[in-house]
C-alpha cells in the first residue's frame, strides 16, 4: 500500500507508540516517527499523529508548550495542504493550543483522572475519520485523561453542532465537557482532535476493536483500501 503516516514525539509523550503499532495494524505499512525538535516533517505524508501523553509534563497549560515546538510549524502548514492530522488526547491539547481547533481542554469537572472505557456515539459518519462507523452507532473506546474536559463560548458550540463539526459525543456525561461533546473537527474536515484513545482499541486483547475502523476510515478515504 502506498501510505506514508508519522506519529510525532513529544517530550512527556507515551502513547506515541501505540499510535504507530494502530496505523500500522490498520494499514499493513510501518508508520514513521518524527522528534518534535525536528524542523520538517518527511515528504509526501498522507496522515499525521499527534499522540497522547503528558508532554513537557503539562506545564503551563496541556499541549501549551508542545504547541510552538518547531514542528508544529510544519504540521499547521500541512494541515493547511489539507493533510489529514489527528490528535488524541494530549495531541487533542496541542491542536486547540495550536489554535488547528477551537475551544480549551480543561481540568475534568470531578477533578480527578479518568481511566476507563466509555461509550461515544458517533454524531459525524461522513467524515475522512469516520466514514466506516454508522451515524449514531455507539461505540466503546478507553479514555484517560486529567484535562478532557472540552470547553468553547456558546457561538462556537452552535457553529460546531451546525456545521457537523462534533464527530463523537460521550453517551453519558464523563468529564464535564461541554454537550458531552468528545472530538471535534476543523472547518475542512482534515483535522480531528478526540479526547478518548481509538489507538487503544485496535485489538481484540485491548477489551474490543472499535477504534480500528477510524484509521480504516482515514486509510479507506485517501488511497481507497
Amino acid at each position: 500500500m502506498n501510505w506514508r503516516a508519522a506519529v510525532v514525539t513529544f517530550p512527556g509523550s507515551n502513547c506515541d507508540r501505540d499510535m504507530a503499532v494502530a496505523l500500522e495494524r490498520a494499514s499493513g505499512t510501518p508508520a514513521l516517527r518524527v522528534w518534535h525538535g525536528d524542523a520538517d516533517l518527511p515528504k509526501n505524508l498522507d496522515f499525521i499523529a499527534l499522540p497522547g501523553g503528558f508532554s513537557y509534563g503539562d506545564y503551563l497549560r496541556c499541549g501549551a508548550m508542545s504547541a510552538v515546538s518547531p514542528i508544529m510549524r510544519s504540521v499547521i502548514q500541512a494541515a493547511g495542504r489539507g493533510v489529514p492530522v489527528l490528535g488524541v488526547c494530549n495531541g487533542f491539547q496541542v491542536l486547540a493550543e495550536a489554535r488547528l481547533l477551537p475551544g480549551a481542554l480543561m481540568r475534568n469537572a470531578g477533578q480527578t483522572f479518568i481511566c476507563r472505557h466509555v461509550a461515544l456515539r458517533v454524531e459525524n459518519s461522513q467524515s475522512l475519520f469516520t466514514a466506516r462507523y454508522d451515524q449514531g452507532e455507539e461505540i466503546s473506546i478507553p479514555v484517560a485523561h486529567h484535562d478532557g474536559n472540552y470547553y468553547a463560548d456558546s457561538e462556537t458550540l452552535d457553529r460546531l453542532e451546525a456545521e457537523g463539526r462534533v464527530a463523537f459525543r460521550y453517551v453519558t456525561g464523563c468529564n464535564g465537557s461541554q454537550r458531552d461533546i468528545a472530538g471535534i473537527l476543523n472547518e475542512a474536515g482534515n483535522v480531528l482532535g478526540m479526547m478518548p484513545h481509538p489507538e487503544r482499541a485496535v485489538d481484540p486483547a485491548h477489551g474490543g476493536t472499535d477504534g480500528l475502523r477510524l484509521f480504516e476510515s482515514a486509510i479507506g478515504a485517501l488511497v481507497g483500501a
